[in-house]
């Protein structure tokens, strides 16, 4: 099974955001990724769209889900914090080929490293 991993695109800093962290929103240079990555993608194959339920991850796939005709399908398995363990386990149950969106700290638990926000890692399972 192919996992495309997305880090969401850029929402500007925590420190900048005075609410709750769950609900910052995409900046202009992370609408522009989210926009981009239709065209990133355009020959990927995949039949689902995971997120986490962070508004800056949803909004990150909002215009991929749109372009594909697909439904944002937001998890907390998914969410800062959730952990791998979780996140393999959501990515098991699916079991098919599917884009998930997700923070630097699973990409980091998951590849050893992390990514630049608005970047796609194929991760196979």
């Amino acid at each position: 099974m192919t996992v495309f991993l997305y880090r969401h695109a850029s929402a500007g800093h925590r420190s900048d955001w005075d609410g709750d962290d769950r609900f910052r929103p995409l900046d202009a240079r992370g609408e522009e990724q989210s926009e981009h990555l239709v065209e990133e993608l355009r020959e990927a194959s995949f039949e689902h769209i995971l997120s986490s339920p962070y508004a800056r991850c949803v909004q990150s796939v909002e215009p991929l889900a749109r372009a594909r005709g697909l439904t944002v399908e937001a998890d907390e398995a998914l969410a800062e914090g959730a952990g791998a363990d979780a996140a393999l386990a959501l990515f098991r149950r699916v079991d098919a080929d599917l884009l998930a969106c997700v923070h630097g700290d699973l990409l980091e638990e998951l590849l050893g490293e992390t990514r630049p926000k608005g970047s796609t890692t194929v991760f196979e399972i």
